[in-house]
């Protein structure tokens, strides 16, 4: 893929930079023309707006305008680095406008193949300014689209950065699908997976063991139910808003798809903050919740499940009620109950097992296998605990694990019965665990400067960035499998992909969860309990299959070794075959 320089007049030409997960800095540059040779100028503009940046008078009075975040990917068409910023070509690569009026779109005559006009927004390089390579019609007729897409998914959906994030990973990923399959621009079928079809926010009031009143906010977003009945988690932690629950149903979609069950994507939450409160405050609060939620779910309808601080106690309250409201043992309507009443057996350890399964998987790709590897996972919860016994299970040595007081790191391996002890039961903190099993704890910090061959980010979103990954990739890191959902931002991601490693996203990863929890909805169905190894089997065999399923489609779409393209494309084409069957609903 080419990419396009925007000429201004006199000979200047634009570059783009990074500067954070929210900003990009655009940089204008002489080349002749009366224009001065040492006016080189960086001007700041946030992500998804038109409002323009003034540019510095050194150069001129023309305004600037905003950039999008890294757009669908493409390389410099010369070779080298930028002198100004170091950047290599190939790196990731932003959309920019020229606002030379009004913040609106301007359109500029550009020859391409079969006369088609391409777009005033030019895709450029970080720190690079190369020429536009000729594409054929469709394919920049595709591009058109996405940028317009995400434009307007913007516009519709303000602050919602995590929920863009996400939209944009699976856009650019896209590409190649329209280049072969134009005729699904026509069918505005991105347009219907980017919305979803229904979002839900009340009022959830409790009151506390001393009397007084709290008021926090519930959300359920229901997002795609082409394949089967809504089925995502219920997260309760105070950083929950909008665009975070519409971000974890979105990828959910796909997660759930590349599953091969019968279940579509949804998710939901609330910014209450189960620490520190009582468990009477807990069950006052979940029966809150369920006496608004339970009008909207069903076994055929919405199936909830546990995310972060949502577990066994959480999901028990919340059954309580519902049974209590509906006069109904409807064991159907959530999952991740306990096993006495309904629940499945390998619940608990099916997201951190099928994390490490997969993990394997992709190592199996390179003739290697786990056994030996010292193995580095973020967070202490349900997920990176199992993840950390799979992991030794299969040979490997967990080393580092973390919470949000530090981390901790035995060179001899983690003692998982003492960690399990003091935070599954005692709901306890590190700096304890440290304490008391002599293992060494450092205050704050980053868990990924410990060195590792196998890293396991699994506490929460955007938590491993370009500087964490390219610690990792000094410090020899193979592969990373992801146990939490987009806890890499894409800068983290560019960097792991071009030092080599395999890099295994969250919506294939981790994919684990969900899918035991749909096979407990197929025991519930069937009144039916199976054994701890007979449901470990069926994990095991669904994550084989996800890994298989990505890896072959990324090929298929010549992107060989590419888990994220390989996730997103097949998740992608099964629901938009499943939406094309139903019609436009």
């Amino acid at each position: 893929m080419g990419t396009v320089a925007f000429r201004f007049p006199r000979g200047q030409d634009r570059a783009v930079r990074p500067e954070g997960p929210s900003r990009a800095v655009i940089h204008r540059s002489a080349r002749g023309g009366g224009a001065r040779s040492d006016g080189v100028t960086y001007a700041t503009a946030p992500y998804g707006s038109c409002r323009a940046a003034t540019a510095s008078t050194r150069v001129s009075r023309k305004r600037i305008a905003a950039v999008r975040p890294p757009g669908p990917g493409g390389r410099a068409a010369g070779a080298g680095a930028s002198p100004e910023t170091g950047v290599p070509e190939g790196e990731t690569v932003a959309t920019a406008c020229h606002a030379g009026g009004p913040p609106r779109r301007r359109r500029r005559r550009a020859p391409v193949h079969g006369g088609a006009r391409r777009h005033a927004f030019a895709r450029v390089p970080y720190g690079t300014t190369g020429q536009a390579d000729h594409r054929k019609p469709h394919l920049l007729r595709g591009e058109r689209v996405i940028e317009k897409l995400y434009d307007r998914i913007l516009h519709r959906n303000p602050g919602e950065k995590e929920f863009h994030q996400a939209v944009w990973e699976v856009l650019e990923s896209l590409e190649p699908v329209f280049h072969r399959r134009p005729e699904l621009l026509d069918e505005s079928l991105v347009e219907r997976l980017c919305e979803p079809e229904r979002q839900i926010i009340f009022r959830v009031p409790w009151s506390d063991d001393s009397g007084r009143t709290h008021i926090n906010r519930g959300f359920r977003v229901e997002f795609n139910s082409a394949l089967g009945p809504y089925k995502g988690g219920l997260r309760f932690h105070p950083s929950v808003n909008l665009g975070i629950i519409k971000f974890l149903g979105f990828e959910q979609t796909f997660k759930n798809a590349l599953t091969g069950m019968p279940i579509g994507g949804g998710k939901g939450g609330s910014d209450f903050d189960p620490k520190g409160k009582s468990d009477a405050e807990v069950m006052r609060f979940c029966q809150s919740f369920m006496t608004e939620l339970y009008r909207h779910l069903g076994e055929y309808t919405d199936v909830p499940a546990g995310d972060i601080g949502v577990g066994g106690r959480e999901i028990g309250y919340l059954f309580g009620q519902y049974r209590r409201i509906t006069n109904r043992w409807e064991a159907g309507v959530l999952t991740g109950k306990g096993v006495l009443w309904g629940g499945s057996q390998a619940r608990a350890e099916a997201t951190g097992y099928g994390l490490v399964v997969f993990t394997a998987e992709m190592l199996k790709t390179r003739g290697e296998d786990l056994d030996g590897k010292r193995v580095v996972v973020s967070g202490s919860g349900n997920v990176a605990i199992h993840a950390m016994e799979k992991a030794r299970q299969l040979g490997a040595v967990p080393i580092a694990c973390s919470d949000s007081g530090g981390y901790v790191v035995d060179d001899k391996g983690i003692d998982l019965e003492l960690l399990k002890q003091v935070k599954l039961v005692e709901r306890g903190r590190l700096s304890e665990y440290a304490e008391r099993s002599g293992a060494n704890f450092v205050s704050g910090g980053r868990v990924w400067d410990v060195p590792c061959e196998v890293a396991l980010p699994s506490a929460t979103q955007n938590e491993l960035d370009d500087k964490d990954a390219a610690t990792l990739a000094r410090n020899g890191v193979q592969a990373v499998g992801e146990g939490a959902n987009m806890p890499t931002t894409p800068g983290g991601v560019r960097v792991l992909r071009e030092a080599g490693v395999l890099f295994g996203p969250g919506k294939a990863a981790n994919a684990g969860g969900v899918a035991t929890s749909a096979l407990e909805m197929q025991q519930n169905a069937s009144r039916d309990s199976w054994t701890f190894e007979h449901t470990e089997a069926r994990l095991t065999e669904i994550m084989r299959h996800i890994h298989r399923l990505c890896h072959e489609t990324a090929e298929r779409y010549d992107r060989p070794g590419d888990y994220v393209a390989g996730a997103n494309i097949a998740g992608f084409e099964l629901v938009e075959e499943a939406m094309v069957a139903q019609g436009l609903i």
